[in-house]
């Protein structure tokens, strides 16, 4: 309801509507003009009268006049009376009869106004971040508008927080006119100039041009850079041509850097980067700085499992693989020899400039122990050590520090079959024998037990032992095809199945066990195989059972396998017994 009070000041008697010319029937047209005039919501113009503490005076043309406080102006020391401004009705009076006015409303609806008449969706505009909200920012373009944190940037800062008091241009999402509300987008924007810009750069640039960007993101594997609307890639291994641990040792987010174009990819918008082809390669001239075979000074930068790199020059490591560690010790990792941050000397073994690769070693800044042995150990030598391991096929004995022979399980007896090396050794006994043979280039040597004494199966077998014979030993092995008898310490016959009984034997078992002592016939003596062959049944036999065996026989060969079924080097072999 329009204030009665109001009505009567602002309503022209009828002497004055006679006097302008106003007939009687347009009065109440007039009159009902001017209360909508000053009905709530509507925006006047005003005229500061004077100040009031920390409020202005305003005059509206009511009886009254009203008061807005200095809160609401951008300079309130500098207003002076006769100023003119604009003031939004809130209410005609409140209970002192003070009419009340909003400068910062009627602010806001005319921003809005100007906006709405000035701007649509997409365009570009700009203002400044004043507050966070909830989801986003505010920023005041001449009105207040919502910019969501999804659409600050291309990539989400952690705190949005940082662009407030700063200026932002953004485009324009959506404008809502009924809720008077407007969303802008400062991502799509930059998306969109990076674009073109991306465009641009990709058609103008070329490679091993030089260019200058910004780092905007540092990983694991190396940092992106911003040329100006799209993204370069500077790898770990293109930033020096030093050792670098992580890229943050060269550059942090938001430096600007030169670079050179190493790639680039159109097809896919890739743009490989590099930093230190901004220098000549130290690499350029290394064989001439470090000659194959010469000996150099190294600092240890790194150890891996296989290796050690050693830095012989700013930009220049080596490799020093365990291999070339020690002439003579087994390395199981580098840490054993040496340390990150020694100095040490290394021999250059290699050189492949193209691929940046130097091999060295460290051994070959001693003698090479193995170029001595052949003089201090010539075949035939009597040495004395001491058993280092054990193997099926041998046991390595150590002939000096560094230095182990390998004495084969052949080469234990000349009679013994052995199978593997711990049925005669343990670790840490000491043992004479005789080396053999030395392959200098395999860096072995061949050691032999048996070769210190006579072979018996030269003549001293042979003559013991003859084809006839019955001679008297103990069972020490059974097997399907026979049994093994011990006729003197190491020494073993075969007695074939087919030489157990006059009926056929299915199982050596049925006539004899492990450890009896029986009565055995020699069938065969072969020194070149060193194998006896033995009967059980002929031993038993008398005078004409032997002529009716020899008649019926004379051409027959029986083939009986060695001891296991295999030779003394694993391979499988037989006697051949002739009766």
């Amino acid at each position: 309801m329009v204030d009665h009070n109001l009505i009567a000041d602002i309503a022209l008697d009828e002497a004055d509507i006679l006097a302008t010319g106003v007939a009687d029937a347009d009065m109440e047209a007039l009159l009902a003009t001017d209360i909508q005039q000053y009905r709530r919501g509507k925006i006047l113009a005003g005229k500061v009268v004077g100040k009031a503490g920390d409020d202005a005076v305003i005059d509206v043309g009511l009886k009254s006049e009203g008061l807005v406080n200095k809160g609401e102006f951008d300079s309130f020391d500098t207003l002076k009376i006769g100023d003119e401004i604009e003031v939004l009705l809130e209410d005609l009076e409140d209970e002192s009869g003070i009419i009340k006015l909003s400068k910062r409303k009627a602010d806001r609806i005319r921003g809005w106004e100007r906006i709405l008449d000035s701007n649509n969706e997409g365009d570009i505009i700009e203002g400044k971040a004043t507050r966070k909200i909830k989801g986003g920012l505010l920023v005041d373009i001449g009105v207040p508008v919502f910019l969501p944190a999804s659409q600050v940037d291309i990539r989400r800062p952690s705190d949005i927080g940082i662009f407030i008091g700063k200026m932002v241009r953004a485009e324009i999402l959506k404008i809502d006119e009924e809720r008077r509300n407007i969303v802008i987008s400062r991502r799509k924007l930059i998306e969109r100039e990076r674009a073109e810009a991306k465009d641009k750069l990709l058609n103008s640039i070329s490679e091993n041009e030089t260019i200058t960007g910004t780092v905007t993101n540092i990983a694991d594997f190396g940092a992106f850079v911003d040329l100006g609307g799209i993204d370069g890639l500077l790898h770990i291994t293109d930033m020096s041509w030093g050792r670098v641990n992580h890229p943050s040792e060269i550059c942090k987010v938001n430096d600007s850097i030169e670079v050179k174009i190493l790639k680039i990819d159109l097809e896919k918008e890739k743009i490989a980067l590099g930093l230190k082809q901004m220098e000549p390669s130290p690499w350029d001239g290394v064989e001439d700085r470090f000659p194959i075979n010469e000996r150099v000074t190294g600092k240890v930068v790194s150890l891996v499992s296989y290796g050690a790199f050693v830095e012989l020059a700013q930009g220049i490591e080596g490799l020093v693989h365990i291999s070339e560690m020690s002439w003579t010790k087994r390395i199981n990792h580098p840490s054993e020899l040496v340390n990150v941050g020694d100095e040490i000397e290394v021999v250059v073994l290699d050189i492949n400039a193209e691929k940046h690769e130097i091999s060295l070693g460290i051994k070959q800044t001693e003698v090479n122990p193995w170029e001595l042995v052949a003089e201090r150990y010539p075949p035939g030598t009597i040495i004395e050590g001491q058993v280092r391991n054990l193997t099926n096929y041998g046991t390595f004995i150590e002939i000096e520090p560094g230095i182990d022979g390998l004495l084969h399980v052949s080469d234990m007896s000349w009679t013994e079959k052995i199978s593997h090396a711990n049925e005669k050794y343990k670790k840490g006994d000491t043992v004479e024998c005789v080396v053999l043979d030395i392959d200098q280039n395999k860096q072995r040597v061949g050691l032999g037990v048996k070769q210190l004494t006579e072979d018996p199966w030269a003549t001293a077998i042979p003559d013991a032992y003859k084809p006839g014979m019955v001679v008297h030993g103990s069972v020490t092995k059974i097997t399907n095809f026979g049994v093994f008898v011990e006729l003197e310490e190491g020494l073993e016959g075969l007695l074939h199945i087919s030489e157990l009984s006059d009926e056929k034997v299915e199982d050596p078992q049925d006539i004899v066990k492990p450890n009896d002592k029986v009565d055995v016939k020699i069938l065969r003596v072969d020194t070149a195989e060193r194998k006896i062959g033995l009967s059980l049944k002929r031993a038993k036999w008398g005078d004409a059972q032997e002529e009716a065996a020899k008649d019926s026989s004379s051409d027959l060969n029986i083939d009986m396998p060695s001891r296991g079924g295999m030779d003394d080097h694993g391979a499988m072999g037989t006697d051949k017994i002739e009766f």
